[in-house]
């Protein structure tokens, strides 16, 4: 007899814009997850792999004018590949499920929306890159814009990255881009991150109740 075959794991991203407390809602999902007997990694983007994790360096330090649109899209790009090929895809071959703190559809709103990229233009970058991977499920956390730039602001000891500092405008479009995805993309759903935090996890719950269910 072979050996039985391992389940493939479920790949949820956790999108939103800044101060809408992915961190914490990562955290108590995979609490939850791990409770009904599955494994669980962690990871973010970009970063996740040793090669990810220093183009995240380049990518959020520096001056806002470091990169132009299309070269910080490229590196995003980058990354990911390399964070997909390295560590996402063999988790989820092995079983395991993968939580990751912004994916694709992250690239898509700061890149694309915010920075005036073309959606295709993105998507075509991953495609070669990543092989097109989409995750399973994709949660947006939205909130006020004036709460969601308060906790930004007071995580950050009001010193953000160089993506974190652009403009209300540019974070404006980049909550219009989620939107959209969520309009057009049955795997993408909008979450109200409002209210206390136990709250918001049942809400994120009800958004992947389907996925726990037995094959």
């Amino acid at each position: 007899m072979g050996a039985p075959v391992t389940a493939r794991g479920r790949f949820i991203s956790i999108e939103g814009g800044e101060g809408v407390g992915k961190s914490t809602q990562i955290a108590a999902l995979a609490a939850f997850i791990t409770q009904h007997g599955f494994e669980v990694l962690l990871t973010r983007e970009p970063g996740g792999t040793e090669g990810a994790e220093t183009i995240r360096q380049l990518l959020l330090g520096g001056s806002a004018e470091r990169w132009m649109p299309r070269a910080e899209a490229l590196l995003f790009a980058a990354a990911r590949s390399d964070h997909v090929d390295r560590l996402i895809e063999p988790a989820l071959a092995s079983g395991k499920w993968v939580i990751s703190d912004r994916f694709i559809d992250s690239s898509r709103a700061y890149q694309g929306a915010g920075s005036g990229l073309s959606d295709a233009d993105i998507m075509t970058l991953h495609q070669i890159g990543s092989h097109g991977m989409l995750p399973d499920r994709t949660l947006v956390l939205r909130l006020d814009t004036k709460e969601a730039a308060n906790r930004a602001a007071a995580r950050d000891q009001n010193q953000p990255d160089r993506i974190q500092g652009r403009t209300e405008t540019f974070h404006s479009d980049v909550d219009i881009a989620f939107v959209s995805f969520a309009e057009c993309e049955p795997r993408v759903r909008l979450v109200d991150a409002s209210g206390a935090a136990d709250e918001v996890t049942a809400r994120l719950l009800t958004e992947i109740s389907d996925l726990l269910e037995p094959a």
